[in-house]
This record gives C-alpha cells, structure tokens and sequence, in this order.
C-alpha cells in the first residue's frame, strides 16, 4: 500500500467552507485503477489555522505516479487556484510506503 498525504493550513474562520469545497468536489479517484480510498482528516486548531490533510490509499506508488499523469487528475485539479484564500500557507505534500 502507498498513501499520499497533503496537509492544509486553513485560516480560521473557513473551515466549513473548507469541507465543503471537498464535499463537493468531483475527485475523478474512483476512475483511476490502484485507488483504494480518500479521507479529509481535521486536525488540530492553532491561533492562526487549522490543520487538515487528505489521506489517499493507493494499491502501489505506481498507482499514484498513473494517478498524477492521467487526465483524471488533470480534470480534479482544474479549479485548485479558485479556494487559494483558505489557506494560512501553501499544501504540503507527503508521500509514504506502507511497511507494517
């Protein structure tokens, strides 16, 4: 198994809309052969954000590698500029193989 995970830092104060925008977001996931299942996991709340992270299970890394290259993942990131002013600071990426 591989997981990728992004973390997000949003501004308090946005973090229903937050959810939403993920809630009703065409993911085009379960098109993509490899993918297992999504989470949008929330954190802890701090002073200046809350932290959130999309937690992606994938069959192998070389399902998420054809993940990122396909069309699909072309069409689930087309409007991600558009929710920029949620954010307290830029998505951070982290990627892990499954070991246990």
């Amino acid at each position: 198994m591989f997981i990728a995970m992004n973390r997000f830092k949003v501004k308090p104060g946005s973090e229903t809309a937050f959810i939403d925008m993920w809630r009703q977001r065409e993911s085009f996931l379960d098109k993509v052969p490899g993918f297992e299942s999504f989470h949008l996991l929330q954190g802890e709340t701090f002073e200046d954000h809350t932290l959130f992270s999309t937690h992606v299970c994938w069959a192998s890394r070389a399902s998420f590698d054809n993940w990122v290259k396909s069309d699909e993942f072309k069409k689930a990131h087309a409007g991600a500029g558009q929710s920029l002013h949620f954010y307290a600071g830029p998505p951070r990426l982290e990627l892990f193989n499954a070991v246990l």
